[in-house]
């Protein structure tokens, strides 16, 4: 009698346990909040060895949404869902009906014009399709990751790249050293004018830093991440300066083996089974002929740059095995794509032909991102990658972190809204994490990061910026395309919508005031959904505009 109920005792907790386990499927564990202890700011969530906050998302059933919140407020990824409503008497909705008796309604009050807005998805209107979103795998990224234990590592490559985490597919990985590096370097530094880079080899940061950050991130992602590689500097004896930094240049000697210099590594990275999608003509090309920054960098005059991309680094990659790996120019800010691409095409047309994209940075964002739809317009075959962004890094920034500001993460939203908008296809954020300091960074140029690393207590800290990126690539799959939003209202909040290759749409909002905003968004002449807007937050809301069975 006793083993009976023994027996009896256990499978009924093996039930509890499996009735459980189904009803938590679709559970998150939720943010563990630490307040910062600064007014003003917002929470932020630590991760442990054993514990982190995780994120799933949620098939919407026909005739359904699904909404996640962040705001500045605590939410982050807070679900809710709905049916999708349908208008009646002929154009009005029933809230909208007058009363028995009514005559004409009164007209709205100032406060219902300016807190309601309509806005209309137009799914027959399509633009880009997306490749995706992501962060830069860094030195500095790798070497603060590398201070936590296994078990916590692993909770943050999940966050990131994981099925409950941000489903990054993006990675960007410098070729070298960049300023968040311990010290400068390049590949083949020595010996000196040797063209045929013989002493070509990877760094031990390649190896024991980036290498396994993203080897670890591959394992986990739920798919294929997409890595593109920049140079900050080659070695110094191919600049007219002769110093990682500073005013200099390319010499025209080196051209041949500044290219041989990019093959190299994209087969250096290949044997290791880690394959480049794409490289860019080397970072930010103003920099070495604009010498305001003081850490790695190559200056590249227009002219210069398409000679070189023309006569060398096309031909050598499109000759090689690796003929498939995107050339993505400039890779600079907004307002000086237009004088490059066009300085490169007066030097040579065949450089833009080379081109596959144009690589674009975000420190110039207060230059209109209807710029980038006019490039789009000018070079139609082309995409548009966006692929660095960070918080603290301009001088008038007082502070370089911020830990706990909702306001960078709005402006990341910003950011990315107008990108996507205006033909971007894919969005990578600078480093993936750094120390509570902003660094490692042998040039002293700290910057904010959407994660900080304490390694000391082995915890990292997910700040609002981290939940800003996932609000896009968590729910925007590669594939998704882009369709028009159109307003209705005097009043709008930020927005962009996409739809999935499986017909549901997907809507990113952000309301960036400080009150309520209620938001009436049209799918069709006749269905629609009614969101509210806290204040000071953004929602990704997945719709499925299928009639239900």
């Amino acid at each position: 009698m006793a083993i009976s109920k023994a027996v009896g005792f256990i499978a009924t907790i093996l039930l509890l346990y499996s009735l459980n386990a189904l009803g938590q499927e679709d559970e998150d564990l939720p943010c563990n909040r630490r307040d910062v202890g600064i007014e003003g700011r917002s929470v932020v969530c630590v991760c442990t060895a054993t514990y982190c906050d995780t994120i799933t998302r949620r098939d919407p059933e026909p005739g359904t949404y699904v909404v996640y919140t962040s705001s500045n407020a605590g939410q982050r990824f807070e679900k809710s869902s709905g049916r999708i409503l349908e208008e009646v008497n002929n154009g009005g909705t029933e809230d909208d009906a007058p009363a028995a008796g009514d005559g004409a309604q009164d007209p709205p009050e100032a406060s219902q014009i300016w807190n309601n807005v309509v806005l209309r998805i137009r799914t027959i209107s399509r633009h880009q399709y997306i490749e995706g979103f992501g962060g830069s795998v860094t030195d500095a990224a790798a070497i603060n990751w590398r201070k936590l234990s296994d078990a916590t590592q692993q909770q943050f490559i999940d966050s990131y790249f994981g099925p409950k985490g941000l489903e990054y597919n993006l990675i960007r990985v410098p070729i070298g050293g960049c300023d968040f590096s311990e010290h400068p370097y390049t590949y083949a530094e020595t010996p000196w004018h040797d063209t045929t880079l013989s002493n070509f080899s990877l760094s031990s940061e390649d190896y024991f830093l980036k290498l396994p950050m993203i080897r670890r991130s591959q394992r986990v992602a739920t798919d294929e991440i997409k890595i593109t590689a920049s140079t900050w500097s080659p070695p110094i004896w191919m600049k007219t300066n002769e110093a990682i930094t500073g005013f200099g240049q390319l010499r025209p000697q080196y051209y041949q083996a500044y290219a041989d210099y990019h093959l190299r590594f994209i087969e250096e990275y290949d044997k290791i089974d880690v394959k480049i999608w794409a490289i860019t003509t080397t970072n930010e090309p103003i920099n070495g002929i604009v010498p305001f920054v003081q850490f790695n960098s190559l200056g590249w005059a227009p002219s210069q740059l398409g000679r070189w991309v023309a006569n060398n680094l096309g031909p050598t990659i499109r000759n090689s095995p690796y003929n498939k790996t995107l050339i993505l120019g400039v890779d600079d800010q907004r307002y000086l794509l237009p004088i490059y691409l066009a300085g490169m095409e007066r030097e040579d047309p065949k450089s833009i032909d080379y081109l596959d994209g144009i690589a674009v940075h975000w420190y110039g964002n207060f230059f209109p991102p209807q710029t980038l739809s006019l490039i789009q317009n000018r070079y139609p075959d082309k995409i548009i990658l966006a692929t660095e962004a960070c918080e603290g890094s301009m001088p008038w920034h007082l502070e370089q972190l911020a830990i706990g500001s909702w306001e960078r993460a709005r402006r990341y939203v910003t950011s990315i809204i107008d990108d996507l908008n205006n033909f971007v296809v894919g969005w990578i954020d600078w480093n993936l994490c750094l120390s509570p300091t902003g660094g490692p960074n042998w040039a002293d140029n700290f910057v904010d990061a959407p994660i900080l690393v304490y390694g000391d207590k082995d915890e990292f800290i997910k700040q609002p910026m981290f939940y800003a990126m996932g609000h896009f690539s968590k729910f925007i799959p590669r594939g998704a395309r882009r369709v028009t939003v159109s307003r209705a209202s005097l009043a709008t909040v930020e927005n962009v919508a996409f739809i999935k290759e499986n017909g549901n749409i997907v809507v990113v909002l952000q309301n960036r005031l400080r009150r309520v905003m209620n938001v009436k968004l049209r799918i069709s002449n006749r269905n629609y959904i009614d969101i509210v807007m806290e204040e000071r937050s953004v929602k990704t809301i997945e719709i499925n505009p299928s009639t239900p069975a």
